[in-house]
């Protein structure tokens, strides 16, 4: 079953909300295609130990309701899902104001040099008229804007004071969080579980607005599938991610979303015996329905399902180097 995507939500940005018991959330003025709405920076518990996760982008007036929000309280913890832009800069301008650490996994592992000479133009006009960037994924009634989320570049500056790995814990007043390793978007994703009341921060493992782009080396989609299934084992009841919508049926979500891999994997595999060999002419094909402002994202997920099937030894690379504008071909 296709995942069912929720576009609805639209919160104003800047502006503190009481989102549950313990939880407030401030939005960041970053929307775009592969932000949703804006970046929401989660703000828990309150008075003397209070944790923030996801700081944001490198915005001065989400910065400035940020220490507004949290100017009663004393933040103790800042905790960063990883390291893209979207997310991270402004952890360690907070904990400086605030007297914080901060806590992540640590650096992406395969930050890629610039190659220009492995693109694709997709001839994509920056004027290109669209959709409202919002919904201009969608496709057939309730499948909507998959692949979509782009990594937003890496912010290679951030360097935790505590490095986190999986299973470790944090705890404040009214509060214990696990971090839990997710691998699979970034290298160095992690989500974190609030085990007092069955909350996760799902950053952007896991989305209600869209699917989440796979961009290799960085991005493994193997990993990616392995930590989706790591989540079916835990017990969380609503996940919050850092773009759009709290998860209501987290289970059922998780189960679409990989149910929705499988299938996208099967579909490329089908264009390889149908003699189609690159992505360049794949993602047209399995992208017809979206705007075209998006292929370049959706060939990066191509890419790392391709990846992938190089590693399984059910695909090979014409290069051997995995380069997303080789031929690809079924051994």
């Amino acid at each position: 079953m296709a995942p069912r995507f929720d576009l609805d939500f639209d919160e104003p940005t800047a502006t503190v909300q009481h989102v549950a018991p313990g939880l407030r959330r401030v939005i960041a003025a970053n929307p775009s295609h592969f932000t949703f709405r804006g970046t929401g920076t989660y703000i828990v518990g309150s008075g003397k130990s209070v944790a923030v996760i996801d700081p944001g982008p490198n915005i001065d007036a989400h910065f400035e309701a940020l220490l507004a929000a949290v100017e009663a309280d004393e933040v103790t913890h800042v905790l960063v899902t990883h390291t893209h832009r979207d997310h991270s800069p402004l952890a360690t301008p907070l904990a400086r104001r605030t007297g914080a650490l901060t806590y992540g996994f640590g650096p992406n592992g395969h930050v890629p040099d610039h190659d220009p000479t492995d693109t694709i133009d997709f001839g994509v006009e920056d004027d290109e008229e669209d959709e409202d960037e919002a919904s201009a994924g969608e496709t057939e009634k309730g499948k909507k804007n998959e692949d979509n989320h782009d990594d937003g570049g890496f912010d290679t500056d951030f360097v935790p004071d505590v490095a986190l790995r999986h299973g470790d814990q944090l705890a404040g007043e009214g509060w214990t969080m696990t971090a839990v390793y997710t691998p699979g978007h970034t290298s160095n994703h992690l989500c974190f579980g609030w085990t007092e009341n069955g909350y996760l921060f799902s950053g952007d493992h896991v989305m209600g607005w869209s699917s989440t782009v796979i961009s290799a080396p960085d991005g493994s989609m193997s990993q990616y599938m392995a930590s989706l299934d790591l989540l079916l084992e835990r017990p969380d009841t609503v996940y919050w991610p850092t773009h759009g919508r709290q998860i209501e049926n987290p289970q059922g979500h998780v189960r679409d979303l990989i149910e929705h891999r499988r299938s996208r994997e099967q579909q490329i595999l089908q264009q390889l015996t149908e003699g189609v060999h690159t992505i360049e002419q794949i993602v047209p094909t399995l992208y017809a329905v979206v705007t075209k402002k998006l292929w370049p994202a959706a060939a990066r997920s191509v890419h790392a399902h391709l990846v992938g099937l190089v590693d399984q030894g059910v695909v090979i690379s014409a290069s051997g180097t995995n380069r997303l504008t080789d031929e690809y071909t079924l051994t």
